[in-house]
């Protein structure tokens, strides 16, 4: 089955690439829930993240001819969300703190009892919504849209290690807002 979704999945492209309206709306339809809630993780916000999710669509319908099936529709739109997202919130003057490269990560990752992370899922939600935005964005891209973190370092235009610092420091407020249910 998997075999024939991809052979109609690819077909329904190769058709967009040739103009048809028809094949456009079927991938809209198809894609356009999970790159919304890719985008709404990122953003926050309802109305931006629809206006966000239009032009998301736009982008990917004005380059389809550049798209090349190497990791499927779905991939390269997300990745087209996610720096669309990305450069909202740079508009929006959210910037990303960059933080003393000195400091050692190392010590820090060993206090974490990661089984400790098996909470609900809402009260991780809520924890990681409380995050700051720098922070809630790495943890956005790395959990939840399985991006490495070499790659969110070069997205934001930050260090490689100080993505490692944030995430960490992101999961020590989340644990801290889950087992004390205190402020992230």
């Amino acid at each position: 089955m998997e075999q024939v979704f991809t052979i109609k999945h690819d077909e329904v492209v190769e058709r967009c690439k040739r103009g048809d309206t028809s094949a456009f709306t079927q991938l809209y339809h198809q894609h356009s829930k999970e790159v919304y809630n890719t985008i709404f993780r990122l953003v926050q916000h309802t109305g931006e993240a629809e206006d966000l999710l239009q032009e998301v669509f736009v982008s990917a319908f004005q380059a389809i001819h550049k798209f090349e099936n190497t990791g499927g529709f779905r991939a390269w739109i997300k990745r087209i969300a996610i720096n669309q997202s990305i450069s909202w919130m740079r508009k929006q003057k959210l910037r990303m703190v960059e933080l003393d490269d000195s400091k050692s990560v190392v010590a820090e990752e060993e206090s974490i009892d990661e089984a400790q992370f098996s909470f609900k899922v809402e009260e991780v939600k809520k924890a990681i919504e409380e995050l700051p935005d720098s922070y809630r964005t790495i943890v956005q891209l790395y959990l939840f849209e399985n991006i490495p973190q070499e790659e969110i370092a070069t997205m934001l235009g930050i260090s490689y290690n100080n993505v490692r610092i944030q995430y960490h420091r992101s999961k020590q407020k989340i644990l801290k807002s889950l087992t004390k249910g205190g402020e992230a």
